[in-house]
Protein backbone atom coordinates (compact mmCIF):
# COMPACT_ATOMS: atom_id res chain seq x y z
CA UNK A 1 0.00 0.00 0.00
CA UNK A 2 1.11 3.34 -0.64
CA UNK A 3 -0.53 6.35 1.12
CA UNK A 4 0.55 9.56 -0.37
CA UNK A 5 3.20 11.75 1.38
CA UNK A 6 3.39 14.61 -0.87
CA UNK A 7 1.98 17.88 -0.29
CA UNK A 8 2.11 21.58 1.42
CA UNK A 9 3.53 19.85 4.94
CA UNK A 10 6.21 18.01 3.43
CA UNK A 11 7.02 19.98 0.53
CA UNK A 12 8.07 22.74 3.30
CA UNK A 13 11.52 22.52 4.53
CA UNK A 14 10.90 21.60 7.75
CA UNK A 15 9.66 25.16 8.84
CA UNK A 16 7.88 25.35 11.69
CA UNK A 17 6.67 28.42 11.91
CA UNK A 18 3.20 29.20 11.92
CA UNK A 19 1.18 30.18 9.05
CA UNK A 20 0.40 34.08 8.79
CA UNK A 21 -3.25 35.65 9.59
CA UNK A 22 -6.04 35.73 6.87
CA UNK A 23 -5.72 39.19 4.49
CA UNK A 24 -2.61 39.72 6.44
CA UNK A 25 -4.60 40.35 9.61
CA UNK A 26 -3.03 41.22 12.93
CA UNK A 27 -3.81 38.79 15.20
CA UNK A 28 -5.89 40.43 18.27
CA UNK A 29 -4.83 40.29 21.62
CA UNK A 30 -4.60 36.89 24.10
CA UNK A 31 -8.98 36.18 25.49
CA UNK A 32 -10.32 38.10 22.54
CA UNK A 33 -13.36 36.49 21.35
CA UNK A 34 -12.63 37.57 18.09
CA UNK A 35 -8.50 35.99 18.20
CA UNK A 36 -8.21 34.31 14.50
CA UNK A 37 -8.02 30.57 14.87
CA UNK A 38 -7.85 30.02 10.97
CA UNK A 39 -5.07 29.04 8.47
CA UNK A 40 -5.22 29.58 5.11
CA UNK A 41 -3.85 26.59 2.88
CA UNK A 42 -1.36 28.31 0.45
CA UNK A 43 -0.97 25.69 -2.59
CA UNK A 44 2.80 25.15 -3.05
CA UNK A 45 4.67 23.77 -6.55
CA UNK A 46 5.04 19.91 -5.97
CA UNK A 47 8.86 18.79 -4.41
CA UNK A 48 8.89 15.33 -4.52
CA UNK A 49 7.64 12.48 -6.11
CA UNK A 50 5.58 9.46 -4.87
CA UNK A 51 4.35 5.96 -6.44
CA UNK A 52 0.72 7.54 -6.33
CA UNK A 53 1.53 10.79 -7.67
CA UNK A 54 3.66 9.47 -9.98
CA UNK A 55 1.02 7.36 -11.47
CA UNK A 56 -1.71 9.87 -10.83
CA UNK A 57 0.36 11.84 -13.93
CA UNK A 58 0.22 9.15 -16.27
CA UNK A 59 -2.98 8.82 -15.58
CA UNK A 60 -3.74 12.07 -16.06
CA UNK A 61 -1.65 15.10 -15.82
CA UNK A 62 -5.05 17.00 -14.71
CA UNK A 63 -6.01 14.52 -12.13
CA UNK A 64 -2.71 15.13 -10.48
CA UNK A 65 -3.00 18.86 -10.36
CA UNK A 66 -6.37 18.20 -8.78
CA UNK A 67 -4.75 16.28 -6.22
CA UNK A 68 -1.20 17.57 -5.58
CA UNK A 69 -1.49 21.53 -6.28
CA UNK A 70 -5.16 22.16 -5.53
CA UNK A 71 -5.51 19.36 -2.99
CA UNK A 72 -9.68 18.71 -3.72
CA UNK A 73 -11.32 17.07 -1.74
CA UNK A 74 -12.17 13.39 -2.25
CA UNK A 75 -14.88 11.11 -0.85
CA UNK A 76 -13.94 8.24 1.09
CA UNK A 77 -14.58 4.56 -0.76
CA UNK A 78 -15.41 1.70 1.22
CA UNK A 79 -12.62 -0.28 -1.16
CA UNK A 80 -10.02 2.33 -0.20
CA UNK A 81 -10.97 2.23 3.32
CA UNK A 82 -11.41 -1.65 3.40
CA UNK A 83 -7.89 -1.39 2.47
CA UNK A 84 -6.72 0.96 4.79
CA UNK A 85 -8.55 -1.33 7.85
CA UNK A 86 -6.62 -4.38 6.20
CA UNK A 87 -3.49 -2.99 6.57
CA UNK A 88 -3.59 -1.89 10.05
CA UNK A 89 -4.60 -5.00 11.16
CA UNK A 90 -1.66 -6.94 9.10
CA UNK A 91 0.87 -4.90 10.88
CA UNK A 92 -0.38 -4.72 14.40
CA UNK A 93 -0.31 -8.25 14.04
CA UNK A 94 3.36 -8.53 14.35
CA UNK A 95 3.04 -6.62 17.42
CA UNK A 96 2.48 -10.58 18.88
CA UNK A 97 4.67 -13.50 19.67
CA UNK A 98 5.13 -15.43 16.56
CA UNK A 99 3.02 -18.20 18.16
CA UNK A 100 0.01 -15.97 18.57
CA UNK A 101 -0.23 -14.94 15.17
CA UNK A 102 -3.25 -16.74 14.05
CA UNK A 103 -6.00 -15.63 12.02
CA UNK A 104 -8.95 -15.66 14.80
CA UNK A 105 -6.59 -13.46 16.19
CA UNK A 106 -5.92 -10.82 13.03
CA UNK A 107 -9.66 -10.55 12.98
CA UNK A 108 -9.62 -9.88 16.97
CA UNK A 109 -8.30 -6.95 15.69
CA UNK A 110 -10.48 -5.56 12.93
CA UNK A 111 -13.36 -3.50 15.43
CA UNK A 112 -10.47 -2.03 17.47
CA UNK A 113 -7.93 -1.19 14.08
CA UNK A 114 -11.67 0.18 12.83
CA UNK A 115 -12.38 2.21 15.39
CA UNK A 116 -8.89 3.89 15.72
CA UNK A 117 -9.18 4.69 12.07
CA UNK A 118 -12.89 6.45 12.36
CA UNK A 119 -11.11 8.12 14.99
CA UNK A 120 -8.46 9.46 13.30
CA UNK A 121 -10.17 10.08 9.88
CA UNK A 122 -14.16 11.22 10.64
CA UNK A 123 -14.89 11.53 6.95
CA UNK A 124 -14.70 7.48 7.06
CA UNK A 125 -17.81 7.89 9.08
CA UNK A 126 -19.71 8.88 6.05
CA UNK A 127 -19.65 5.49 4.12
CA UNK A 128 -22.38 4.16 6.25
CA UNK A 129 -24.21 7.51 6.92
CA UNK A 130 -27.35 5.50 5.55
CA UNK A 131 -26.58 2.25 6.72
CA UNK A 132 -28.76 3.07 10.48
CA UNK A 133 -29.46 -0.71 10.88
CA UNK A 134 -25.38 -1.19 10.31
CA UNK A 135 -26.32 -3.93 7.59
CA UNK A 136 -24.06 -2.93 5.20
CA UNK A 137 -21.41 -2.04 7.37
CA UNK A 138 -21.33 -5.38 8.83
CA UNK A 139 -21.25 -7.30 5.45
CA UNK A 140 -18.14 -4.74 4.91
CA UNK A 141 -16.37 -5.94 7.89
CA UNK A 142 -17.25 -8.81 7.26
CA UNK A 143 -15.14 -8.89 3.70
CA UNK A 144 -12.67 -7.58 5.60
CA UNK A 145 -12.55 -10.62 7.98
CA UNK A 146 -12.12 -12.78 4.90
CA UNK A 147 -9.10 -10.78 3.10
CA UNK A 148 -7.22 -11.13 6.66
CA UNK A 149 -8.48 -14.60 6.63
CA UNK A 150 -7.00 -15.05 3.13
CA UNK A 151 -3.28 -13.50 3.97
CA UNK A 152 -3.09 -16.82 6.11
CA UNK A 153 -3.29 -19.11 3.03
CA UNK A 154 -0.73 -17.26 1.20
CA UNK A 155 2.35 -16.20 4.01
CA UNK A 156 3.08 -17.35 7.33
CA UNK A 157 2.97 -14.99 9.40
CA UNK A 158 4.66 -17.34 12.26
CA UNK A 159 7.99 -17.50 10.40
CA UNK A 160 8.40 -14.45 9.28
CA UNK A 161 9.99 -11.29 11.37
CA UNK A 162 9.84 -8.14 9.44
CA UNK A 163 12.68 -5.95 9.63
CA UNK A 164 10.33 -3.01 9.37
CA UNK A 165 6.33 -2.16 8.76
CA UNK A 166 4.85 0.93 7.40
CA UNK A 167 8.04 2.01 6.45
CA UNK A 168 8.65 5.89 5.32
CA UNK A 169 11.80 6.08 2.72
CA UNK A 170 13.09 9.07 1.06
CA UNK A 171 15.86 9.75 -1.44
CA UNK A 172 17.02 11.99 -3.23
CA UNK A 173 18.69 11.66 -6.80
CA UNK A 174 21.63 13.72 -7.97
CA UNK A 175 19.16 15.91 -10.39
CA UNK A 176 17.76 17.00 -6.89
CA UNK A 177 14.68 14.93 -7.24
CA UNK A 178 13.30 13.91 -3.89
CA UNK A 179 12.03 10.09 -4.47
CA UNK A 180 9.54 9.18 -1.38
CA UNK A 181 6.82 6.54 -0.18
CA UNK A 182 5.52 4.10 2.28
CA UNK A 183 6.52 0.00 2.15
CA UNK A 184 4.24 -2.21 3.91
CA UNK A 185 6.70 -4.55 5.43
CA UNK A 186 10.61 -5.14 4.40
CA UNK A 187 12.05 -8.67 5.12
CA UNK A 188 15.78 -9.30 6.03
CA UNK A 189 17.44 -12.50 5.59
CA UNK A 190 19.98 -13.39 8.18
CA UNK A 191 22.27 -13.39 4.83
CA UNK A 192 21.08 -9.90 4.58
CA UNK A 193 19.31 -10.26 1.37
CA UNK A 194 16.15 -7.92 1.13
CA UNK A 195 12.53 -8.52 0.08
CA UNK A 196 10.38 -5.61 -0.16
CA UNK A 197 6.39 -6.95 0.43
CA UNK A 198 3.20 -4.54 -0.70
CA UNK A 199 -0.38 -6.03 0.49
CA UNK A 200 -3.35 -5.76 -2.00
CA UNK A 201 -6.75 -5.83 -1.23
CA UNK A 202 -7.65 -5.83 -4.76
CA UNK A 203 -7.43 -8.71 -7.55
CA UNK A 204 -3.96 -10.01 -9.24
CA UNK A 205 -4.39 -7.83 -12.99
CA UNK A 206 -4.26 -9.54 -16.15
CA UNK A 207 -0.31 -10.64 -17.37
CA UNK A 208 -0.71 -7.60 -19.78
CA UNK A 209 -1.42 -5.03 -17.04
CA UNK A 210 1.04 -6.46 -14.25
CA UNK A 211 4.04 -4.21 -15.25
CA UNK A 212 1.89 -0.84 -14.19
CA UNK A 213 1.97 -3.18 -10.46
CA UNK A 214 5.30 -3.45 -10.58
CA UNK A 215 6.17 0.44 -11.25
CA UNK A 216 5.39 0.68 -7.41
CA UNK A 217 7.94 -2.00 -5.96
CA UNK A 218 10.28 -0.87 -9.00
CA UNK A 219 10.17 2.45 -7.56
CA UNK A 220 10.69 1.76 -3.81
CA UNK A 221 13.34 -0.68 -4.77
CA UNK A 222 15.15 2.82 -6.61
CA UNK A 223 15.08 4.45 -3.08
CA UNK A 224 16.05 1.61 -1.42
CA UNK A 225 19.13 1.04 -3.70
CA UNK A 226 19.88 4.97 -3.68
CA UNK A 227 19.63 4.83 0.24
CA UNK A 228 21.31 1.76 1.07
CA UNK A 229 23.62 0.83 -1.86
CA UNK A 230 21.98 -2.76 -2.08
CA UNK A 231 19.56 -3.87 -4.56
CA UNK A 232 16.44 -5.46 -2.96
CA UNK A 233 16.49 -9.28 -3.69
CA UNK A 234 12.74 -9.84 -4.11
CA UNK A 235 9.61 -7.26 -4.74
CA UNK A 236 6.49 -9.52 -3.77
CA UNK A 237 3.04 -8.26 -4.35
CA UNK A 238 -0.05 -9.98 -2.39
CA UNK A 239 -3.13 -9.68 -3.92
CA UNK A 240 -5.79 -10.37 -1.34
CA UNK A 241 -8.47 -10.05 -3.25
CA UNK A 242 -7.77 -13.34 -5.55
CA UNK A 243 -4.80 -15.02 -3.46
CA UNK A 244 -2.07 -14.36 -5.95
CA UNK A 245 1.35 -13.42 -4.89
CA UNK A 246 3.36 -12.24 -7.48
CA UNK A 247 7.04 -11.99 -7.48
CA UNK A 248 9.71 -9.69 -9.18
CA UNK A 249 13.48 -10.08 -8.95
CA UNK A 250 15.20 -6.72 -9.56
CA UNK A 251 18.12 -6.17 -11.54
CA UNK A 252 20.57 -2.60 -11.56
CA UNK A 253 19.49 -2.43 -15.39
CA UNK A 254 15.56 -2.04 -14.04
CA UNK A 255 16.68 0.25 -11.33
CA UNK A 256 18.86 2.21 -14.15
CA UNK A 257 15.35 1.94 -15.91
CA UNK A 258 12.90 3.29 -13.52
CA UNK A 259 15.06 6.58 -12.60
CA UNK A 260 15.48 7.93 -16.07
CA UNK A 261 11.70 7.49 -16.44
CA UNK A 262 10.98 9.33 -13.26
CA UNK A 263 13.56 12.05 -14.32
CA UNK A 264 11.96 12.58 -17.86
CA UNK A 265 8.55 12.66 -15.72
CA UNK A 266 9.52 15.03 -12.89
CA UNK A 267 10.62 17.15 -16.18
CA UNK A 268 6.97 16.99 -17.58
CA UNK A 269 5.69 17.97 -14.13
CA UNK A 270 7.97 20.85 -13.51
CA UNK A 271 6.65 22.08 -16.89
CA UNK A 272 3.16 22.06 -16.26
CA UNK A 273 3.75 23.55 -13.33
CA UNK A 274 5.85 26.29 -14.32
CA UNK A 275 2.68 26.84 -17.23
CA UNK A 276 0.02 25.94 -15.48
CA UNK A 277 -0.99 23.61 -18.46
CA UNK A 278 -2.41 20.48 -16.89
CA UNK A 279 -3.93 18.23 -19.99
CA UNK A 280 -6.97 16.21 -19.13
CA UNK A 281 -6.52 12.49 -20.76
CA UNK A 282 -9.79 10.70 -20.72
CA UNK A 283 -9.71 6.94 -19.86
CA UNK A 284 -12.10 4.41 -18.74
CA UNK A 285 -11.41 5.23 -15.45
CA UNK A 286 -12.83 8.25 -15.66
CA UNK A 287 -15.90 6.98 -14.87
CA UNK A 288 -15.07 6.82 -11.30
CA UNK A 289 -13.05 10.51 -10.85
CA UNK A 290 -13.82 13.17 -8.09
CA UNK A 291 -13.46 15.91 -10.15
CA UNK A 292 -15.69 15.45 -13.08
CA UNK A 293 -17.39 18.90 -12.42
CA UNK A 294 -13.65 20.51 -12.48
CA UNK A 295 -12.69 18.83 -15.69
CA UNK A 296 -13.04 19.90 -19.21
CA UNK A 297 -14.10 16.46 -20.97
CA UNK A 298 -17.07 16.96 -18.46
CA UNK A 299 -18.16 20.45 -19.52
CA UNK A 300 -16.29 21.28 -16.15
CA UNK A 301 -13.76 24.33 -15.21
CA UNK A 302 -10.49 23.67 -13.28
CA UNK A 303 -10.44 25.84 -10.30
CA UNK A 304 -8.12 29.58 -10.87
CA UNK A 305 -4.58 27.87 -10.46
CA UNK A 306 -2.93 29.37 -8.06
CA UNK A 307 0.45 29.26 -8.78
CA UNK A 308 2.43 31.63 -11.16
CA UNK A 309 2.73 30.98 -14.60
CA UNK A 310 5.11 31.27 -17.35
CA UNK A 311 4.10 31.02 -21.03
CA UNK A 312 4.70 27.68 -22.19
CA UNK A 313 8.01 26.80 -24.11
CA UNK A 314 7.70 23.64 -26.83
CA UNK A 315 10.94 21.90 -25.29
CA UNK A 316 9.65 18.40 -26.00
CA UNK A 317 8.63 17.43 -23.00
CA UNK A 318 5.14 15.36 -23.59
CA UNK A 319 2.40 15.26 -20.99
CA UNK A 320 0.11 12.00 -20.58
CA UNK A 321 0.93 8.52 -20.28
CA UNK A 322 4.09 7.19 -19.94
CA UNK A 323 4.39 3.29 -20.01
CA UNK A 324 6.20 1.72 -17.24
CA UNK A 325 9.50 1.26 -18.44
Amino acid sequence: METSTEGPAEAHSGSSAPADPPGGAEPTAAGDAAAVTETVAVAIPPASLSPSRASDFMQCPLLYRFRVIDRLPEKPSEAATRGTLVHAVLERLFDAPAAERTAPRAKSLIPGQWDRLRESRPEVVELFADDPEGERMARWLGEAERLVERWFTLEDPTRLEPAERELFIEAELDSGLRLRGIIDRVDVAPTGEVRIVDYKTGKAPRPEYAEGALFQMKFYALVVWRLKEVIPRRLQLVYLGSGDVVTYDPVLADLERVERKLLALWDAIRLATETGEWRPRPTKLCGWCDHQEHCPEFGGTPPPYPLPVRAAQSDGVPQGRMGPD
